[in-house]
């Protein structure tokens, strides 16, 4: 009975888990950047509060590269329409790639 209370008043309380799209890995939702579509464009949203279907991303290179290469978008905001993504690869632009030595493939 008492762990049940002390979840409840939020000690121990686990922290929301979300999927990246890119390497479909399951992350806690703090380390990934939600992505959601305005109009037909899909824009970062660094608060995690703007209205709509949000799809996660590791801020990885690598991890961009790869939603980019499956073209995950469509699946993830459900739309059958073609969508901008200019403002995402703009913040990946210049990110290093996460746990890749130089030199290695």
């Amino acid at each position: 009975m008492t762990r049940r209370r002390d979840r409840l008043a939020g000690a121990g309380r686990a922290a929301p888990v979300r999927m990246c799209v890119g390497c479909r890995s399951r992350t806690a939702q703090s380390d990934l950047l939600r992505l959601v579509v305005v109009g037909a464009v899909i824009t970062p949203d660094t608060a995690g509060r703007a209205p709509g279907r949000g799809a996660y991303l590791h801020p990885d290179l690598r991890c961009w590269e790869m939603a980019e290469r499956r073209k995950v978008w469509g699946r993830a905001f459900r739309t059958s329409g073609g969508l901008d993504t200019a403002r995402v690869a703009a913040c990946f632009e210049g990110l290093p790639r996460v746990g890749v030595e130089p030199g290695s493939r």
